[in-house]
């Protein structure tokens, strides 16, 4: 029995007790959305440890990132910011603050918007972006490396169709 319990990860435990302490509940549900929740906490922090090196915060690399996505000139009105960014406007204010004291966004009145503003990455911010954002893409590769080519093609298709499921097609 001991060789058993040893075998089995957490989340088969706390299956495992949960069966034998309410065997009228169908438990087979945390086995996926309770790794999921234990995988992404993993994953949080070890795509942290990158921002961090770069002095970023998880929040300052998605601003920098959207920004750099939007191409030349790199940048976006603060209320497109936070739908690309997925934050409240109020959340991507105090981002936007935060980085143009850091020298890595520019503010500015929107040409097309006299009472609009617009967020610009700086040439230091597209260049913080650009190395940040090559590690990154190294780091997630790295995370991914116990999986094979079709493994990683098979469950990105599964979580397409289940976040598509909750947020919607669009999203």
């Amino acid at each position: 029995m001991a060789d058993l319990a040893e075998s089995l990860d957490r989340v088969a435990r706390i299956q495992r007790e949960w069966a034998r302490e309410r065997p009228d509940v169908d438990v087979r549900p945390q086995g996926v959305i309770g790794r999921l929740h234990r995988l992404g906490a993993y994953l949080t922090e070890e795509l942290c440890v990158v921002y961090r090196k770069y002095g970023l915060g998880e929040g300052d690399f998605d601003v920098l990132a959207a920004l750099r996505r939007a191409g030349a000139p790199f940048e976006r009105a603060p209320g497109e910011l936070a739908e690309h960014t997925m934050v409240t406007t109020g959340a991507m204010t105090k981002r936007v603050d935060r980085l143009e004291r850091a020298g890595l966004v520019s503010r500015r009145a929107s040409e097309s918007d006299g009472r609009g503003r617009v967020v610009a990455l700086t040439p230091q911010g597209r260049e913080l972006i650009d190395r940040a954002f090559s590690e990154h893409m190294a780091n997630e590769c790295r995370l991914l490396a116990a999986l094979t080519e079709e493994e990683v093609a098979h469950l990105e298709s599964l979580l397409v169709k289940w976040l598509a499921a909750t947020e919607g097609p669009h999203a």
